[in-house]
């Protein structure tokens, strides 16, 4: 059983609320989805699925931010079946090209790859099939960058299910320290690193922020990748800072286009220089030169 908040209106309205609501709670990274019901009448719906502990709070929250778009929130519940929806919302997923790398599942193995870089990433529980713009888009600006940039140590930080670290494996032939605060997201890099046969070349740890002894032993870092979201991204500035060696780039995605300026403020401080912004999808990529 699972609780979540409701809410029907106008799609003025309920597009509206959404778009609010996402900047509102982005922080927390509730899912928050609005879609159409009634073509007819032009009556849309929109869903909110936070915690359950925390619905009270986070329905006072929502009334307040809403005060003045007059839509009536309530309190829904519903049976949930255990399934590995992240799985199963992966499986038959098509190919994708994102600059010089192309992106499949096992069933697409041995495809003609058209002379792009090929990385394998199966259903499993951890970001990152290249299907996300945020993903498509550092594959793309990395196709790019490197073309002319050529770092010695890289780190892919918040590697999720290290389709990054492959690729930079693959291009580059050469060490990607790939971390990810989840152990199940490292649980299932080690094992689509082993499935594109660059195990040699990527090394892997559970790491909370930049405490982890790894940073130091194989920083700093000629280029860091870090594809998370602007919240942590800002909050972690002075660290990855720290661990970015003189010279040395930072691709930063998982941002909207309303987070650029805060984004690059809190790196400004730290003494980043911006050198361009790639959108995909409606997400940006930074990429910034200490």
């Amino acid at each position: 059983m699972a609780q979540y908040l409701y809410a029907e209106g106008s799609a003025k309205d309920i597009q509206a609320a959404a778009r609010h609501l996402e900047i509102v709670f982005e922080e927390e990274g509730f899912a928050i989805s609005s879609f159409e019901i009634d073509e007819k009448n032009g009556i849309w719906a929109i869903s909110l699925y936070p915690s359950d502990e925390a619905l009270a709070d986070i329905l006072a929250r929502t009334l307040t931010a809403l005060d003045a778009i007059s839509i009536t929130f309530s309190f829904k519940t519903v049976d949930l079946e255990e399934v590995d929806w992240v799985s199963k919302s992966l499986e038959g997923l098509v190919p994708v090209e994102a600059g010089r790398f192309i992106i499949h599942g096992s069933h697409d193995k041995g495809m003609d790859t058209k002379g792009r870089i090929p990385v394998q990433i199966n259903a499993g529980q951890a970001f990152g099939t290249g299907h996300h713009g945020t993903t498509a888009g550092c594959l793309k600006v990395l196709s790019k960058e490197l073309r002319r940039y050529h770092p010695l140590r890289v780190l892919d930080l918040g590697t999720g299910s290290a389709v990054l670290a492959i690729g930079l494996a693959k291009m580059l032939k050469q060490e990607i320290v790939a971390t990810d605060i989840d152990p199940i997201s490292i649980e299932t890099a080690n094992d689509n690193i082993r499935i594109n046969e660059v195990h040699p070349f990527v090394t892997t740890a559970v790491a909370s922020g930049f405490g982890h002894p790894i940073f130091k032993e194989k920083g700093p870092f000629d280029l860091i990748v870090a594809n998370i979201l602007a919240g942590p991204l800002c909050k972690m500035a002075p660290d990855l800072a720290k661990n970015i060696a003189l010279g040395g780039r930072v691709i930063l995605s998982g941002l909207l286009p309303h987070q650029r300026a805060r984004v690059l403020a809190a790196y400004r401080q730290q003494d980043f220089r911006h050198i361009s912004t790639f959108e995909e999808n409606g997400w940006l990529v930074l990429v910034l030169e200490k």
